[in-house]
């Protein structure tokens, strides 16, 4: 009961979060990425065993960070549910997304069970999701929570490729709390194989901004309002002020040590280039940022290279705005340099009025 009670009193806190600083302003809309998603749990042995990469029970933290993550959703007329595998079970039918039963599914799932000779199916996991997959229309979110271990049944990978192969509207997202090689190989395996995937490191997504970062990038995009302004006393100037909207990239990362625009970053840059077209502001500064790994000097110049790597592509698309490169290099990380995804995470470029 109490552990009920703490993961309610999580969820109301970070509701009121939400509804005091995470909000639309009035120039903007918040759209649909997707139109379903579904919370998978691996309840397998590995996921109550201690742990030195990890404080607690590392079922228990996806189970906090499963209530957060449900407090920050926007209420987007998504459907939703949460299941679990080793053993396959539904803790919530598929259904209109409300944030009181989502939590209360995730508070059901045990952790205080025996890990021992419990296997670890991860390949059959996500086998036996197929048929919740099935039943739903759109596109669709599959968010894992798990540490990657499988230890029995079908290979985790090749039944993640099966499933993007049955459903071209699927993304996987895993939440991983993968502490052994292997588990790590298989999380960034399913990871690859398509690049809607966004990285989900519980130790950025504990902090406020790196979970709104992550559902921003898996949940909805912020576009301006399309709607036609209120009719106000107001001077002109002033009104087309106030709809001079703040634009941020939250999906576009670089590799390591590369500035050049890949294929998978166009759909973000697409995005972006839609915002900055439609947006009644004419300058916009384009700023970049790298992990901490170099030198000052050296990420100094390559945040520049990546800034202007979008600054161009943007320019090409045809945007006449002014477009100001800024390099930051490692001197604003907004993500946990220690781990290999916060610092994906880290090189970044985002795109600000100036």
């Amino acid at each position: 009961m109490s552990m009920r009670k703490s993961l309610l009193s999580t969820l109301l806190l970070a509701a009121f979060a939400v509804l005091a600083v995470a909000g639309p302003s009035q120039a903007e809309t918040l759209r649909p990425k997707v139109d379903n998603f579904i919370l998978l749990f691996d309840h397998s042995g590995s996921m109550v065993l201690t742990s030195p990469d990890w404080s607690e029970l590392k079922l228990k933290m996806a189970k906090e960070l499963g209530v957060k993550m449900a407090a920050e959703i926007p209420e987007l007329g998504y459907k939703s549910g949460v299941n679990t595998f080793a053993p396959s079970a539904t803790q919530l039918d598929s259904t209109t997304f409300n944030r009181a039963d989502v939590v209360s599914a995730i508070e059901s799932i045990d952790t205080k069970y025996d890990p021992y000779g419990r296997i670890t199916p991860l390949g059959f996991g996500l086998d036996k999701i197929d048929p919740v997959l099935a039943s739903l229309n759109g596109r669709t979110a599959l968010i894992l929570f798990t540490d990657g271990n499988s230890n029995y049944g079908n290979d985790p990978v090749a039944e993640a490729q099966a499933l993007y192969s049955k459903y071209p509207d699927l993304c996987i997202h895993i939440v991983s709390y993968a502490d052994k090689a292997h588990g790590k190989e298989v999380v960034s395996r399913i990871r690859a194989l398509k690049s809607c995937s966004v990285v989900g490191d519980p130790k950025v997504m504990d902090s406020d901004a790196g979970m709104k970062q992550f559902v921003r990038d898996v949940f909805y995009t912020v576009v301006p309002d399309e709607s036609p302004a209120p009719r106000a006393m107001a001077p002109v100037a002033a009104v087309a002020g106030g709809a001079c909207e703040s634009i941020t990239f939250g999906n576009l990362n670089f590799a390591f040590d590369k500035f050049k625009i890949t294929k998978d970053m166009e759909p973000a840059l697409e995005q972006a280039f839609a915002l900055l077209k439609n947006s009644s502001c004419q300058s916009f500064n384009i700023t970049g940022h790298t992990d901490s790994v170099g030198t000052v000097q050296y990420n100094q110049k390559l945040s520049e290279r990546r800034a202007n790597s979008v600054a161009k592509w943007i320019a090409q698309k045809g945007y006449t705005g002014q477009l100001n490169i800024v390099g930051k290099g490692k001197s604003e990380p907004k993500f946990d340099n220690t781990t290999d995804d916060g610092r994906h995470l880290n090189r970044r470029v985002e795109i600000t009025t100036n």
